[in-house]
């Protein structure tokens, strides 16, 4: 009785497996095996980075906004550029210091200001110029020569996080050093810069006011990096000579983070450039301070500083996808749909000549005057394409920018600055969505993964800078005639290999005098971190 009816329950699951079995596809895709594959595509062939889907989740939050408001105004909060330049960019422009791979940096010093420095001042000649020139040709114009002046250095301000994330550091060292260098070296000056070409009318712009700009310019980036260099030194001295925090990893890092962002805030109180400051001062306790610190804390700032970087990027980038959508902006601009369209490709076409006109002829004077650095200083025709590519792109630089110039606390009522803002957020979104989309394939197109390390330093390159030199220039110890001859020798190879030679006399300097003080490797062969 039992086993008759055990036997007709197990036929009738039978045939309810059979029925479960027919509805199902014949070979189930599981939701749990396809996130991790979506993953490993992203990871793998990075079409798309944190920038462009920080933007895209921005453009979301935006969008269910405006459909909440019933298409009114898609604001969560209103963007402040005090709040970007006080809280945001000092941890961003910190950890790049702090990260930054500093044989390469400063291996790579000229070339990296050539592009960085006077790059900038090319570009804000093009693109100011052009602007003046061709928005009046589209019914655009009430701009003033300052305003004119202003847009060139928003538009000038770089954003490489797209190409640095498909770059390989150790295969493109070269490459990779001078697309990090430029765009960090950028970005402090386009803000020097914008700051110094502040309250210039048609009246007061002549040769004498050019100079002064130039000087003031000057000024204000020799300043700025004093001030970052002292700070770091400063770090480091507390840390190693008054063992300040030993073995307390909380007084450690909030040293390092309050002398950074003190700073960069004496910095701007006395209207100097804080990103320079603050970069330096990075640089500097990478070097010094972060010897001085327990094991523990090295871990720690390296995780904390990046997170830090990571949270202020994302939710620049996540402001700029949700103001794409703010209508009051859109609706106080006066202008029609065709001319904003044509406002768009006018800057977009600046852009590109900008950087056409400053790449490759600035390549062209680094290789001429590092010819006998070898192949591995040349920057080849392949590089200068992914430079160029590299600054086409704009992010949060140009929007604090172009907000601190064309708005007040985030509100303008004015339909000429309307239209500046929104043609600003349009670049940054389109520059780095659809640029940033086309990175990893034109990446892989003109660097090979197969010939992507040929521009590896070989150790026996007569290239290589000599690693035998001796300091002093001079010796008391040596007759007047071995030491001219050693002069002329040491003068002869800073003629032939300038940025080398220095890095060589300042890396015995700084064996023989700073870290005793200030700290570091405890030997000149470990490597710079």
């Amino acid at each position: 009785m039992i086993s008759g009816v055990i036997k007709k329950e197990v036929r009738f699951m039978k045939k309810e497996m059979r029925l479960v079995t027919r509805q199902l596809p014949p070979n189930p895709v599981h939701f749990s095996k396809f996130v991790p594959l979506v993953g490993h595509l992203l990871e793998t062939y990075r079409w798309l980075n944190e920038s462009i889907a920080a933007i895209l989740i921005g453009s979301l939050v935006g969008t269910i906004i405006l459909c909440t408001t019933k298409w009114k105004s898609s604001k969560l909060l209103r963007f402040n550029e005090e709040l970007f330049f006080i809280y945001l960019l000092p941890p961003i422009i910190f950890n790049a210091g702090f990260q930054v791979k500093k044989k390469q940096f400063f291996h790579n010093f000229f070339p990296i200001m050539l592009f960085g420095v006077a790059g900038v001042l090319i570009s804000t000649s093009i693109v100011a110029a052009g602007s003046w020139w061709l928005f009046p040709k589209l019914g655009f114009d009430g701009l003033s020569i300052g305003e004119h002046l202003s847009i060139g250095t928003i538009f000038s301000s770089t954003d490489t996080v797209c190409t640095l994330q498909v770059l390989n550091q150790e295969e493109t060292p070269l490459l990779y050093s001078l697309v990090f260098g430029e765009g960090v070296v950028n970005d402090a000056t386009s803000v020097v810069l914008f700051n110094a070409v502040q309250n210039i009318s048609a009246d007061t712009l002549n040769g004498k006011t050019a100079l002064k700009i130039f000087l003031d310019f000057l000024y204000l980036f020799s300043t700025s990096t004093i001030l970052g260099i002292a700070a770091g030194l400063v770090t480091a001295f507390i840390l190693r000579g008054l063992s300040f925090g030993r073995h307390s990893s909380v007084r450690e890092i909030a040293l390092m983070v309050l002398v950074a962002y003190l700073s960069y805030m004496l910095a701007e109180l006395f209207e100097l450039s804080g990103i320079l400051t603050v970069f330096f001062a990075g640089v500097l306790m990478s070097h010094y301070s972060w010897h001085n610190v327990t094991e523990s804390s090295r871990i720690t700032t390296r995780y904390a500083f990046a997170t830090l970087s990571y949270i202020a990027e994302t939710f620049i980038f996540l402001y700029v996808g949700m103001d794409a959508l703010d209508y009051e902006k859109w609706k106080t601009s006066t202008l029609s749909f065709w001319t904003k369209m044509g406002l768009y490709g006018i800057v977009m076409f600046l852009i590109a000549i900008g950087r056409v006109a400053l790449v490759f002829p600035l390549s062209i004077i680094s290789n001429y005057l590092h010819k006998s650095g070898g192949e591995s200083t040349k920057i080849s025709g392949h590089h200068q394409m992914v430079i160029w590519w590299a600054g086409l792109m704009r992010g949060a630089v140009s929007v604090a920018l172009a907000f601190k110039q064309f708005t007040h606390s985030g509100v303008t009522w004015d339909p000429n600055n309307a239209t500046m803002i929104t043609t600003t957020i349009v670049i940054v979104l389109f520059s780095t969505v659809v640029f940033g989309f086309l990175t990893k394939p034109l990446v892989d197109h003109l660097l090979p993964a197969s010939s992507s390390n040929t521009n590896t330093r070989n150790p026996r390159d007569p290239g290589s800078p000599k690693e035998d030199m001796t300091l002093p220039l001079l010796s008391f110890d040596e007759s007047a005639s071995e030491n001219m001859s050693r002069a002329k020798e040491n003068m002869s190879m800073l003629m032939d290999r300038p940025v080398y030679t220095i890095h060589s006399y300042w890396r015995r300097f700084d064996h023989a005098y700073m870290r005793p003080i200030f700290g570091g490797p405890s030997s000149d062969d470990l490597p710079m971190v």
